[in-house]
Formats: structure tokens, C-alpha cells, sequence
């Protein structure tokens, strides 16, 4: 047996093998080292990336936070607490918004500021705010009659009425294949329903209320500012609605609940911490719209569906751990089923829009 002597290896840097002829050497190719200008720009691409994704995570758990915050302060107050007007607790969060709105806008300039272009354009923010009102109001005034989790559970079937209004207003069309994957949102919720220990027949139509607000809200604003000159981004838009709901709400509180603003001072020389509550509550309430834009900006639109649909299982989970309300096992199959047709939903309409470009 012969053993052959090991090759002999030569590295020569920025050498050419087919330039050299030695028989008896195998030349290797060895790259470059990059500059240290290069070094210095891959660590910073490295160090700015890390950065960019912990900031994301901040901003999803912020919007987590403030989604489930509010609800979970909603339902305190209206039920636990005691402070039984919606509608004001409405008008009280659309005060705040206005201001908060209007400082994140002119002195943080987080967004640059639009402006109101026409009269008719103003006609058209003005409605939008109305059904703004409308799918506010009935949302925090189905807490006081049922749960945070089932509340959610209704939530969830935003698409469902969306789809509808779309169809409806607009005449727009879609794939059979995305309606019939609506199915599961309705029947999880007829499962939810009927398995629901604490159901309440005028709770669930205001939920149903204020769900169907919502999804007419955005059908209703992509239909009216659809040209340049009067699209608005989240933020600009939730500065003009915010006033006018105001000015909206106020006289129908007053109306409906009758002096609830001396009720509110009352209760406040009595005890401060309701002071407390109704100031944090009605921030938290903007810092809900306020993460919602910044989730869209850092992330897409899609990432925020399937952060909602995620959003509404862990708000259910949370309520039932706080306010102990009591659910069936035929009810989580329901409020799960609902989410996944959701989910559903949401895949096989991105796969439609692709396939129609």
C-alpha cells in the first residue's frame, strides 16, 4: 500500500490559479478583508435592526395593552364601580382625544398636520363621525349588561358586516370562496350565544350594534374620502371626528342621563379616585387609536388583522381571570371558532386580492 504525501496548499491572497503552473500546487482563493469603513457599517446595519424590531415589540405590547386596558377600565366602571353613563364616559374619551390629538399633531409632530380642504369634505368627516358615535356608545354600553369575553367574542365578527355593508353599499363582490369562509364567524357566534351564562338580549344588540358601526365606519370612509386632496391618515382624522363627537354626544347625555355632569363633580368631592379613573381611562382610550397608527406604520395592515384576531382571545382570557365570569366549555368552542373563521376569512381574502392582480 503507497501513501501519497499530503498535497501541499500555497494561499496567496488575490491569486489566480489558471496564472501559476506549479505542478506540485494547489493554489486557494482567500477573499479580501473588508475595511474597516465596511466592518463599522455592517455592526451599525446589525445594531439598527435590533433596535427597529425591539421598538416594534414595545409598540405591540403597547397597543395590547392599551386594547385591553380600556375594556377592562370600561367594564369597571360601568359595572363594578358603579358610574353607569356610557354616553358621557363616551363624550369624556372624545374630549380627550380631541386634545391629545391635537398635541401629538401640532407640538410633537408625530404626523404631519392636514388640513380640511372643503365644506363638503368637512359634510363628509362630520357623518363619519356620527357612526363613529354610534359604534362607540353601544360598545361601552354593552358592558354594563354583558362580559368582556363575550363582548370580544361579537367583536370578532367585524368582517361578517363588512362584507355586507361593502356589498350592499358599494355593490363590491367578492369570491364565493370568501363568503362561504364567513360561515365559521356566524356559527361560533350562535354557539357562543346560546352557551353564554350571562347572556343579555339588549347587551348582545348593542354589541351587535357597535360591531356593525364599526365595519360601516370604514366601508363608509373608503367610499367618501377617496380623492388625494381629501384622504386622511388615522391620526388627522381621529383629531377632526373627535370634536365633532363630542359635540354630538354631550347633548344626548344630558338628555339620557340627565345631570350627569353635576353627578360627576358630586362623586368627585366624595371620592377623588373616580377622578382618577376617568382621566386614565379616557387616555388610555387615545392611546388605543394612537398604537393602532403606529402598529400599521411599523408593521402593514395585515400584521394588524391577525394582531386583532389574537388581541380578542387574550382580552377574554383576561376578563374571565379579573371579573371571574363564569364560562362553558361550549362557549370557548364558540368564541374559537369564531376566530378562526376569522382567520379564515382574512387568508383566503388576501389570496383573492392576489389572484385578481
Amino acid at each position: 500500500m503507497v501513501v501519497e504525501p499530503p498535497t501541499k496548499w500555497t494561499p496567496r491572497r488575490n491569486s489566480n490559479p489558471k496564472l501559476d503552473t506549479s505542478p506540485d500546487q494547489i493554489l486557494l482563493e482567500m477573499p479580501q478583508t473588508p475595511p474597516s469603513d465596511a466592518r463599522n457599517n455592517i455592526h451599525h446595519i446589525a445594531a439598527v435592526s435590533a433596535t427597529t424590531s425591539i421598538t416594534t415589540l414595545t409598540i405591540v405590547l403597547a397597543w395590547y395593552s392599551s386594547n385591553i386596558g380600556v375594556l377592562l377600565l370600561n367594564k369597571y366602571l360601568l359595572t363594578i364601580y358603579g358610574y353607569r353613563y356610557p354616553i358621557f364616559l363616551t363624550t369624556i374619551h372624545m374630549i380627550a382625544c380631541t386634545f391629545y390629538s391635537s398635541f401629538a399633531i401640532h407640538s410633537l409632530r408625530l404626523v404631519p398636520a392636514q388640513y380640511i380642504q372643503s365644506r363638503k369634505q368637512l359634510l363628509k368627516i362630520f357623518s363619519l363621525s356620527v357612526i363613529f358615535c354610534f359604534s362607540v356608545v353601544c360598545g361601552n354600553a354593552s358592558l354594563k349588561y354583558i362580559p368582556v369575553s363575550f363582548n370580544q367574542a361579537i367583536g370578532a365578527t367585524t368582517p361578517f358586516f363588512t362584507a355586507i355593508f361593502a356589498f350592499v353599499i358599494t355593490c363590491k363582490k367578492e369570491a364565493p370562496i370568501v363568503y362561504f369562509s364567513l360561515l365559521p364567524v356566524v356559527l361560533g357566534i350562535v354557539v357562543a350565544s346560546n352557551s353564554e351564562p350571562l347572556f343579555h338580549l339588549f347587551g348582545f344588540f348593542l354589541c351587535v350594534g357597535s360591531t356593525s358601526g364599526r365595519a360601516l365606519k370604514s366601508v363608509v370612509q373608503g367610499l367618501l374620502l377617496t380623492s388625494d386632496s381629501e384622504k386622511l391618515n388615522s391620526m388627522n382624522l381621529l383629531m377632526y371626528m373627535a370634536p365633532m363627537a363630542a359635540a354630538v354626544l354631550l347633548p344626548f347625555s344630558l338628555y339620557i342621563e340627565g345631570n350627569v355632569a353635576g353627578i360627576t363633580i358630586q362623586k368627585a368631592k366624595q371620592d377623588w379616585f373616580i377622578v382618577f379613573l376617568l382621566v386614565g381611562n379616557a387616555t388610555v382610550a387615545y392611546l388605543v387609536n394612537l398604537t393602532n397608527f403606529l402598529v400599521t406604520k411599523h408593521t402593514s395592515a395585515l400584521t394588524l388583522q391577525v394582531l386583532g384576531n389574537a388581541k380578542a382571545a387574550v382580552a377574554a382570557v383576561v376578563s374571565v381571570f379579573i371579573f371571574r365570569n363564569p364560562v362553558t366549555a361550549m362557549g370557548m368552542v364558540g368564541f374559537g371558532v369564531t376566530v378562526m373563521g376569522v382567520v379564515l376569512y382574512t387568508q383566503v381574502k388576501r389570496r383573492s386580492k392576489l389572484t385578481a392582480h
